[in-house]
């Protein structure tokens, strides 16, 4: 057999198994969910998906009316679907690199450009930057997950997490700052005196700080860069 035949593509590209436990992954760049009853997703990350399956757009009052008024009044918040039934699902998002993470009563926020899905099992609710919100255009959206089950993160390429430790803080840019564990809450640093600025080179010159003991997963590339090309 030719190893260019088309045989030959379906053998090596073709779908390996069924998820395990949910959420797996079919390559790093592509998620797997084993669908029976529901799951929240990033609004258009469906690539594919195979059985009885019907999506829904977040509804305004879905999470309550706390998170409806962070996210109409702080412009914060992305969108998210709802995939219900049972059947096999994949997602994507703009080929980045996908890491599951099973929560065990544990606490991590993540950026939410960065977060594609999470089991219904697992509570969530937006964090409010209002030190960041005047900085920069747009400002963060940040999403608090805890409790039980599993959550997709994506990065650029491959991550890499910083530990922090106290007396040792780390420092890093908001947009290549993917997420950080629930013990850290980070505080928001400007200083218009930089003459070597950090990051891209810019000018500017505003930096997540955390302190404390924990850790902050970054990715080696700039989330608003990567996703305008």
């Amino acid at each position: 057999m030719s190893d260019y035949s088309i045989q030959e593509f379906i053998e090596q590209t073709k779908k390996q198994g069924t998820a395990k436990g949910g959420f797996d992954l079919e390559t790093d760049r592509i998620l797997e969910v084993s669908l029976e009853d529901k799951v929240w997703a990033k609004m258009g990350a469906m690539i594919a998906y195979n059985g009885d399956i019907k999506f829904e757009r977040e509804g305004m009052m879905e999470h309550g009316v706390g998170r409806m008024f962070k996210k109409t009044f702080t412009s914060e918040g992305g969108e998210l679907m709802k995939a219900t039934g049972q059947g096999q699902l994949f997602l994507s998002d703009q080929g980045k690199k996908i890491t599951i993470l099973d929560l065990q009563k544990e606490k991590i926020t993540v950026n939410g450009n960065d977060l594609l899905a999470f089991e219904p099992t697992v509570d969530w609710d937006i964090q409010m930057m209002r030190r960041v919100a005047g900085m920069m255009s747009g400002g963060l959206f940040n999403i608090t997950l805890e409790g039980h089950g599993k959550i997709a993160l994506t990065t650029y390429f491959e991550p890499l997490t910083l530990l922090v430790e106290p007396g040792r803080p780390v420092m890093t840019d908001p947009s290549a700052t993917v997420a950080w564990s629930g013990t850290l809450e980070p505080e928001f640093r400007t200083d218009v005196n930089y003459r070597t600025f950090l990051g891209r080179g810019s000018g500017e010159s505003i930096q997540m700080e955390f302190n404390g003991h924990g850790f902050v997963i970054v990715q080696p590339c700039f989330e608003g860069e990567m996703s305008s090309q």
